[in-house]
């Protein structure tokens, strides 16, 4: 049995089965720092608290990213040196570059750390004379299509079935000069 819950951890992440209780964090400065795979374990933790219903990233998807050379991964840290937010970007062919995964811990959101990770990646995307940014969301998740349009993003178009539950996304594209 264990040896099937070892290949099963290959292909899904495992999940919180209980509600987290959110207690918002002090006001506190952050600083945003280079993510690589030393952080793994803190970014896992991570992931599972920002992601609850799914979705969520593996371990070895994490560890593909962090040692792929096209990603760019950064952390939003705490003056503590916690881990409060996280983005990666894949730079792709044709300058364009895929947006594909952002998220910030449920104690430090509405501070304003999404737009300032993904001002930093498009700040380093066009320092490597990328054109456009794209990502895929939620079409339940009107928060985070909220903050991309706010951001300058726009709908490129619907995919219908994209994620595991058979849930929709929204395809957004930003043209970054």
């Amino acid at each position: 049995m264990a040896f099937l819950e070892t290949i099963r951890s290959f292909f899904v992440p495992t999940f919180f089965a209980e509600p987290e209780d959110v207690v918002p964090a002090p006001p506190m400065v952050y600083d945003i720092r280079p993510l690589t795979l030393e952080h793994l374990p803190e970014v896992l933790r991570l992931n599972m608290r920002c992601f609850r219903k799914g979705d969520n990233y593996t371990k070895y998807t994490f560890d593909y990213l962090l040692k792929e050379p096209r990603t760019l991964s950064y952390r939003m840290v705490t003056p503590t040196d916690e881990m409060a937010g996280f983005a990666f970007v894949m730079v792709k062919e044709h300058n364009s570059a895929h947006l594909t995964t952002i998220g910030v811990a449920p104690e430090h959101r509405r501070r304003g750390i999404a737009v300032r990770l993904l001002k930093h990646l498009e700040d380093a995307l066009r320092e490597r004379e990328i054109g456009t940014v794209m990502l895929e969301v939620r079409v339940s998740n009107i928060d985070a299509q909220q903050l991309y349009r706010r951001t300058g993003y726009m709908i490129a178009q619907r995919i219908g079935k994209y994620y595991n539950n058979g849930e929709d996304c929204f395809l957004l594209m930003k043209a970054l000069y």
